[in-house]
């Protein structure tokens, strides 16, 4: 699933290529990916174009001219695609935006969804999110707070999207190495350190930053010539390697499964708070 540097890094490469252009074609192949009609979802964007990309989250938030929103989260499997004027690809679509000859492609959308909202729609839909990791404003103290009281394990609590916004299954991996802690961890004993307060509150921040430097670890690119998406994958120093040696202390890398979700992390040289 796409999370917050996967989402940044389309918002950052998109917000170059498609701002003030006029949206010149619709195409609606699942109507459940959508919140309207179709006619209506394409009528309503039509002749508009984009004027800002947001990314909250693990959200993007398309500003319309209109003063309409575009509010995409792509769940599990989605993926979005700029295609070249003429280029075709084999993967299927559920919603094609035009852009002259330039179509925004919309895939895997089977979970996800592209809605059409006001502005205070946009607002209500994202109110119950948590604060974003990588905001200025969350300073070590806030960030604190933001973990006081909670329960349960460190991965579960890193997951969820009402304590912090955009880190999911992969992040949550890699912050929880970065910060020499077990997944399992329980987050009362972490929250009562400042120790490890602090070291966790520096390996989502070092972590997140350097996954969107790499742009992510989808490797799908976003356009043709596309160099940067994906790049993170083979940085990721425990998520999805099972069986191979960690990076830090030699020992091997497991996969278990902590409350229906896979997990990955290295026995050896991350300890249980």
């Amino acid at each position: 699933m796409p999370e917050l540097p996967e989402m940044e890094n389309y918002r950052v490469l998109l917000s170059g290529r498609l701002l003030d252009r006029p949206i010149t074609g619709v195409t609606v192949h699942r109507e459940k990916s959508i919140n309207l009609d179709a006619a209506d979802f394409r009528s309503q964007l039509l002749s508009s174009s984009i004027v800002y990309i947001e990314r909250r989250g693990k959200h993007l938030i398309f500003h319309l001219n209109s003063g309409k929103r575009l509010l995409l989260h792509l769940m599990l499997g989605g993926m979005l695609y700029l295609a070249a004027p003429g280029e075709t690809i084999e993967r299927s679509t559920q919603v094609e935006i035009e852009f002259g000859g330039q179509r925004l492609l919309f895939i895997g959308l089977r979970l996800g969804y592209l809605h059409l909202l006001t502005a205070k729609e946009t607002n209500e839909a994202l109110a119950d999110l948590g604060p974003e990791p990588l905001d200025p404003r969350m300073t070590l103290e806030t960030f604190a707070a933001c973990l006081k009281g909670r329960r349960g394990s460190l991965k579960s609590t890193l997951i969820n999207q009402h304590v912090i916004a955009g880190i999911g299954n992969c992040y949550a991996d890699e912050i929880a190495f970065a910060a020499g802690l077990a997944p399992a961890s329980k987050m009362q004993n972490i929250a009562a350190s400042a120790e490890l307060v602090g070291k966790l509150y520096e390996a989502v921040r070092t972590v997140l930053r350097e996954a969107y430097m790499y742009g992510g670890y989808m490797e799908m690119p976003l356009f043709q010539g596309d160099a940067k998406t994906g790049g993170f994958d083979e940085r990721c120093q425990v998520y999805d390697r099972e069986g191979e040696a960690c990076p830090r202390c030699g020992g091997t890398i497991r996969r278990e499964e902590q409350a229906g979700r896979k997990v990955f992390y290295c026995p050896d040289c991350q300890h249980e708070a």
